[in-house]
């Protein structure tokens, strides 16, 4: 058993006085598996996420499912952001939100995460405790709990003053299937907000728009949304979310998974005046800018107007509307109708528009 493990002192059995090494940063020592690596487990850590299952104490956390039917939705992400904190978040929001979507893009309902830190020595301690705290509300916004995690310590220089490691699990409800691989011919597809506001955000953050804006990341947990959305409307068949590569090269990924065509309207595609006029300066395109708290919903025509009526009653579904449909011609093509009526092909992207967005 590894000192250096995020693993919290048993709070139910006696705990050994952990000596307060609060220097105002995080040095060396914190990673080193000793008494100030407790310290910044028991203060910190477990301060703001502290629950019953880290109160185990052991390597791994052991958790009984409370039902043994359906299957078991695992993902696991990292997130390298920079900055760390910028307009409408910071990575650890990031870290709890974009863990609990991809587990909830399946039908799952996120229960569990894990989390690994890489601290960067020098790492102010106020900052990390604001990361921490972020995700504990995150956390309790989603209603899900981090049961088991790592912490190492690097040298000053060697990671940008922190890395998280997440890890989601989920239970999807017997006979629930959804993938990208299930779009259908005749199947609409709707978005549930607007596009880009994350990566300008995190642009804007790094001082490099040129100008200012009150551009926000649309950073959200999505799973509460989706629980809704399936209840009213399981006849969904592809939920998606448009993070790196953003909406274009996601729908792209699903008609070559399906193999089916997409066409879009672009009029249709809800983007704000400040995203656009960003985008319109620095050459950016927002159908390939990331996106962290939006949904790409796939599902029968007929099911198109209920379910945007589902999504309109949820803050993070306000804007959702419909932007395109599926066909079965040009199968692996995702094609954009523009407002001068000629046609558009969107591929992949390639290369990154926006490094370290997430």
């Amino acid at each position: 058993m590894s000192e250096s493990s995020f693993k919290p002192i048993n709070m139910q059995g006696p705990v050994c006085p952990v000596p307060h090494h609060h220097t105002g940063t995080v040095v060396i020592g914190h990673g080193s598996g000793g008494a100030m690596t407790r310290d910044l487990i028991c203060n910190v850590f477990q301060t703001y996420l502290g629950n019953a299952y880290l109160e185990q104490g052991n390597d791994a956390a052991r958790i009984g499912l409370q039902s043994t039917s359906g299957e078991l939705a695992v993902s696991t992400d990292s997130h390298v952001v920079f900055p760390i904190i910028y307009p409408g978040g910071d990575i650890g929001r990031l870290a709890v939100c974009g863990t609990v979507n991809d587990v909830a893009m399946l039908g799952a309902e996120p229960a569990f995460l894990t989390a690994g830190f890489i601290l960067e020595e020098g790492l102010p301690m106020d900052t990390l405790i604001r990361v921490i705290e972020s995700m504990a509300a995150a956390c309790e916004e989603a209603g899900v709990q981090i049961v088991a995690g790592d912490t190492k310590v690097v040298e000053k220089g060697k990671a940008d003053g922190i890395f998280i490691n997440t890890a989601g699990f989920g239970l999807i409800p017997p006979g629930r299937h959804l993938g990208g691989q299930l779009a259908q011919p005749g199947d609409a597809v709707l978005i549930s907000g607007t596009l880009g506001d994350h990566g300008i955000a995190v642009l804007q953050a790094r001082g490099d728009l040129g100008f200012e804006s009150n551009i926000q990341s649309d950073v959200a947990p999505l799973n509460k949304m989706i629980t809704a959305l399936l209840e009213a409307v399981p006849e969904v068949h592809v939920l998606r979310d448009p993070t790196r590569g953003g909406l274009a090269t996601t729908l792209k990924e699903i008609a070559c998974q399906s193999q089916v065509s997409i066409h879009l309207e672009e009029e249709a595609i809800p983007v704000k005046p400040d995203v656009q006029t960003a985008c319109d300066m620095l050459g950016f395109d927002p159908l390939y800018l990331a996106n962290e708290g939006k949904l790409i919903v796939i599902l029968p025509e007929d099911k198109a107007d209920k379910a945007l009526e589902v999504l309109h009653k949820n803050p993070y579904g306000l804007l959702a509307t419909c932007i395109g449909s599926v066909f079965d011609t040009n199968p692996e093509q995702v094609l954009l109708k523009t407002p001068y009526g000629t046609t558009r092909i969107l591929d992949m992207l390639s290369g990154e528009i926006l490094p370290r967005i997430c």
